[in-house]
């Protein structure tokens, strides 16, 4: 039977975590209280530190008795990483703690599937939660007080919170996926949703499409679904997470932006959406350099900039690089009459000179071949046309992804072939 696994530091939190579990046991759950404090001497877990930490891939002393906080704290992570991976019964997760508690607990709870359900209850919850929550599925609640000693208020909040993950576990969700469609990922902004809505509209009886806004995390997390085999191939026409990286915006990619691609070899349809655009936040917070270049104000909280036609030949350039490294069927395609809403004719980013650069930097810069291919498309990106395009483009990368076996990618796309029209 799948346990609710309570996770906490007994030597600080117990009266707190026992709480929790007492309140899961009420409602029928089946609770373990895991112990993770690295001062703990005895406690009323079910699961000792002393046991967790002997998890630790160099043993107990690896992680027990070490005199630097940050570094126990570290290394008893690891262990309660390891120790989660040893169980076959870890139906869901639920911490509490200030700000050490949290790191610990949640570094464990990403190392979990996507699905499984993960609560933290945290005094950090109402700040900067992406340390922590990544790119995984944690739910943080705030206590509001701190996590010291029970109160009127904060068992309110526990008992909601046990409430919280004992529905999650008593209802899997996950039970109830059919998944009789091969996944597809889809990246979008604002500014090329109708080119997203119409590739999603296409694709509807062939793939089940996934889309991610292209915020940073949302490529991060999408190329790590790829590599899990999640997804069955990318559909990247709004690579946006790139000109922030290049330019320095607010929501930048990695340095291994496209490396799922690369070491996947999976179907792959690459595009230039919104890559007119360096995202900012409000007007007054945007570095000085900036503060005379052509701004839209998107939002009170969302500033953003044009990107320059020397900031987009190296944009060009960096994509062109990357995808060099691709040995899977890859498709880039250029829509020459715009790449986002707002660099369409008579809009605020329309600047065919920058879009050239754009242009003339993958192109010069893209080895093609025989997998890895460039197109001009001659529409805007939020045309139908354009979108009809992709599709088309998509279906023959799978194809030829199906014929040479890769990983597995691409094997339902000849069922498929018969949605070439992608109507």
């Amino acid at each position: 039977m799948n346990k609710i696994f309570v996770v906490g530091t007994c030597d600080t939190k117990q009266e707190e975590l026992s709480f929790v579990k007492s309140e899961l046991s009420r409602l029928g759950a089946s609770a373990l209280l895991v112990d993770v404090g690295t001062r703990s001497q005895r406690s009323v877990a079910d699961v000792s530190a002393q046991a967790v930490a002997a998890s630790h891939p160099l043993g107990r002393t690896a992680v027990l008795g070490l005199t630097d906080r940050g570094e126990a704290v570290k290394a008893m992570g690891e262990a309660l990483i390891a120790y989660l991976a040893s169980r076959d019964d870890v139906g869901g997760i639920i911490g509490l703690g200030g700000g050490g508690n949290t790191s610990l607990v949640t570094s464990a709870m990403r190392s979990l599937p996507l699905g499984t359900p993960k609560v933290m209850v945290s005094t950090v919850a109402s700040g900067d939660v992406s340390p922590y929550v990544g790119m995984s599925d944690i739910c943080m609640i705030s206590p509001v007080t701190d996590i010291a000693g029970l109160n009127r208020l904060n068992r309110v909040v526990l008992r909601n919170a046990a409430h919280a993950i004992a529905g999650m576990v008593a209802h899997d969700s996950r039970a109830a996926e059919a998944h009789e469609l091969p996944a597809v990922g889809i990246t979008q902004f604002g500014v090329t949703t109708p080119c997203v809505d119409e590739l999603r509209r296409r694709l509807a009886d062939s793939r089940e499409c996934m889309v991610f806004h292209a915020t940073g995390v949302g490529g991060q997390i999408m190329e790590r679904l790829l590599e899990g085999r999640m997804l069955q191939g990318l559909l990247d026409v709004t690579t946006t997470e790139v000109a922030d990286f290049i330019v320095g915006g607010v929501l930048p990619c990695t340095p291994d932006r496209f490396g799922a691609t690369i070491r996947t070899q999976a179907p792959c349809v690459v595009s230039c959406g919104a890559l007119d655009m360096v995202n900012f936040g409000p007007e007054e917070t945007l570095p000085s350099q900036f503060r005379r270049r052509r701004l839209y104000r998107h939002n009170p909280q969302v500033t953003l900039m044009r990107t320059s036609p020397e900031e987009s030949s190296r944009i060009g350039a960096w994509i062109a690089a990357r995808l060099n490294l691709c040995e899977g069927p890859v498709r880039m395609i250029l829509p020459e009459k715009g790449v986002s809403a707002l660099d369409a004719v008579d809009q605020p980013f329309y600047d065919p000179v920058a879009d050239r650069a754009l242009f003339d930097a993958i192109e010069g810069g893209l080895r093609t071949n025989s997998h890895r291919r460039l197109e001009i498309a001659p529409f805007h990106i939020n045309e139908g046309g354009f979108a009809e395009l992709v599709c088309k483009r998509f279906f023959e990368a799978s194809a030829v992804s199906a014929s040479r076996g890769v990983l597995g990618y691409g094997q339902e796309a000849q069922q498929h072939q018969g949605g070439l029209s992608c109507t």
